[in-house]
């Protein structure tokens, strides 16, 4: 059966306007914030898959643009000033304020549940949100969908020489007050700019989140969050710098909530392709709970 679909636009704290699309009725006692990834082609449109299926009259189930969509892109704010955007611009400290215009139109409209839902480096943008100021008290629940650390995946995956050359070439640019500079392809091949790089490929950066890959770094971030938590890994992940099973065995001991799920998804791909119907599954199994 088809679903029902609205654009929205969402003001966020800052005035940005990041674009929407509301899956579902009205006036939903409960909503599903989908919170897209990094991939170059990451955007409203992202793993619509996953969700759509589980919106009704009484569930809404809400993509957005987040700053980060797409590699580079334009967003501008309420007032009509523009400005680079993307994921190879993206500051990932402004994803609570991308967020929080989500969770503001949601309670306008007197929704009583948010659930957030996240992919990839979704998850770790939601993590953010929840660990800063009061935010979880107006979340039900949060389903972190694998969330796996960048900084482990590019350490692990590529050569050595080249990552501590490409380290060394973004914290120059930094330094010299260029932090939106590109790093030129002969020193990444990935396109972005300095400040993107060192956030995604420090140790001790704020998005450094899911920090098993340093075994006595305190995951402090993590830590803060007491609401319940869903967290898939892909059997078969490909970005991943190690077993399913060693990520799930670290979350299992730094999540707060006794009322978390931590699941592997056999045989799954970083995208859950035809796992997709699993995952839903999965989802609304867990929402279904975590809001008791």
């Amino acid at each position: 059966m088809e679903k029902r679909c609205l654009p929205v636009t969402i003001v966020t704290p800052k005035k940005y306007l990041l674009n929407g699309l509301w899956f579902g009725g009205d006036r939903p006692r409960s909503a599903i914030v989908f919170v897209h990834g990094l991939s170059p082609s990451s955007s409203v449109f992202s793993h619509q898959n996953f969700l759509v299926p589980l919106a009704s009259e009484d569930t809404a189930v809400i993509f957005f643009n987040n700053r980060g969509h797409d590699k580079v892109t334009r967003i501008r704010k309420k007032s009509g000033q523009g400005e680079t955007a993307g994921g190879a611009h993206e500051v990932f400290t402004e994803c609570a304020d991308d967020l929080e215009g989500v969770v503001r139109l949601l309670r306008r409209k007197k929704v009583k549940e948010i659930y957030l839902v996240g992919h990839s480096t979704g998850s770790q943008k939601i993590a953010y949100y929840l660990s800063r100021n009061n935010n979880q008290r107006r979340i039900a629940g949060a389903a972190l969908l694998v969330p796996i650390s960048d900084y482990a995946s590019n350490k692990k995956f590529a050569e050595p020489r080249k990552f501590r050359r490409a380290h060394a070439y973004a914290a120059k640019l930094v330094a010299q007050k260029r932090p939106h500079e590109l790093l030129p392809a002969s020193v990444w091949p990935d396109l972005v700019d300095a400040q993107r790089f060192l956030s995604l490929n420090t140790p001790n950066s704020k998005e450094e989140i899911f920090s098993y890959a340093q075994p006595r770094k305190i995951p402090r971030t993590l830590r803060k969050i007491k609401i319940p938590l869903l967290v898939v890994f892909a059997g078969n992940d490909e970005y991943a710098d190690r077993p399913a099973r060693e990520m799930a065995e670290w979350f299992g001991k730094n999540i707060k909530s006794k009322r978390s799920k931590i699941i592997i998804v056999p045989r799954a791909r970083h995208g859950f392709r035809e796992k997709e119907e699993r995952v839903a599954s999965l989802v609304k199994k867990f929402i279904a709970t975590a809001g008791r």
